[in-house]
């Protein structure tokens, strides 16, 4: 919902609009919502676990399919249009362009990191170490690894870290790797008051220790994803202490959130030479107008997402839902 709202306002909203307080105060904490998008990702590898020992090994090739679904929509949200690749051909600007790491890349390349991680490192601690070395090796890695991927291949080279990648798996995949250490060792505690109260002090150690050292705003800053991962902790800490009833009422968005999420983006910023939002109205928008778009937006990509998975139960009466690949079975079944 974060997402929707922050694109389509980025987009549309007026500049003298841009300046206003309110709008400022927001604009200062957008900057959470690509790292708890990530944080999120990696919470919910984690805790969609069951307590069997070979739980891990059984879904392993559900959550690899799961990874090339994501890596595939995240290239072909880039994908330019013929007319592009007739009027350039593939230069270096279009490679740059259609393999430029993404959010959706991100969460794809470390769900297939994670689910190979989750079947080798066997034990709640082997784990847990093999997490946090992911979580913490990434970012504090990333500055050297810029460098390493310079020369190679362009995939290659957007992927691990370039300036033409939003979302370069260093140092953002260490956030998908903090989000699944975090569940896993909150796995230890019952969900609710205390999970959210280790998150609270986990959030505000973070922010307190990041507060101490020098703030590094650059784009292979290992203190950046050390202060948005305990932001992002806190966010969590509020979900913990919310009441279930209110969760329950954002199910049904949840299960369909990776397919609002790619409709959302053509719409707003266009896709294959079809112009989006930003182009078609652009920023000039007043706040009330932008949210409204906004609210439309996310309410008509969750009415196609659901529409879409209607019909895909219909044609394939084996998948059970939207968000997964496993099989369902009736009651009067037995396997």
């Amino acid at each position: 919902m974060a997402m929707v709202l922050g694109h389509t306002l980025d987009a549309l909203l007026s500049p003298a609009v841009r300046t206003l307080p309110g709008v400022q105060f927001y604009w200062s904490l957008r900057g959470i919502t690509a790292p708890l998008f990530l944080l999120v990702s990696g919470w919910a590898v984690v805790a969609a676990l069951d307590n069997r020992p070979d739980a891990a090994k059984s879904t392993f090739g559900r959550r690899v399919r799961r990874a090339l679904l994501l890596l595939v929509l995240g290239y072909l949200l880039h994908w330019p249009g013929w007319e592009a690749i007739h009027t350039q051909g593939w230069s270096q600007g279009l490679l740059v362009h259609f393999f430029a790491f993404d959010a959706l890349q991100v969460i794809g390349l470390s769900l297939m990191v994670g689910a190979a991680v989750l079947v080798l490192a066997q034990g709640t601690w082997t784990r847990a170490l093999a997490l946090a070395l992911l979580a913490v090796g990434i970012p504090v890695g990333s500055a050297l690894l810029w460098k390493v991927g310079v020369g190679m291949p362009t995939v290659l080279h957007q992927a691990m870290g370039a300036t033409g990648s939003p979302f370069p798996f260093f140092p953002w995949g260490g956030f998908f790797f903090a989000g699944a250490l975090a569940a896993h060792l909150l796995r230890l505690l019952r969900p609710g008051w205390p999970q959210g109260l280790v998150l609270t002090l986990l959030g505000l150690g973070l922010l307190g220790l990041t507060g101490q050292l020098t703030a590094d705003w650059t784009a292979t800053s290992a203190w950046l994803v050390a202060y948005r991962v305990g932001q992002g902790c806190l966010v969590l800490a509020a979900m913990n202490f919310a009441p279930l009833w209110l969760s329950r009422l954002f199910v049904p968005m949840g299960r369909l959130s990776l397919w609002v999420y790619v409709l959302h983006l053509p719409v707003v910023y266009g896709w294959a030479g079809t112009p989006g939002l930003v182009e078609r109205v652009g920023p000039t928008l007043e706040l009330g107008q932008a949210v409204l778009v906004g609210t439309g937006l996310l309410a008509a990509c969750f009415i196609v997402a659901r529409l879409g998975s209607w019909l895909r139960g219909l044609t394939v009466p084996w998948r059970s839902g939207p968000a997964d690949f496993s099989p369902t079975f009736g009651s009067g079944q037995r396997i």
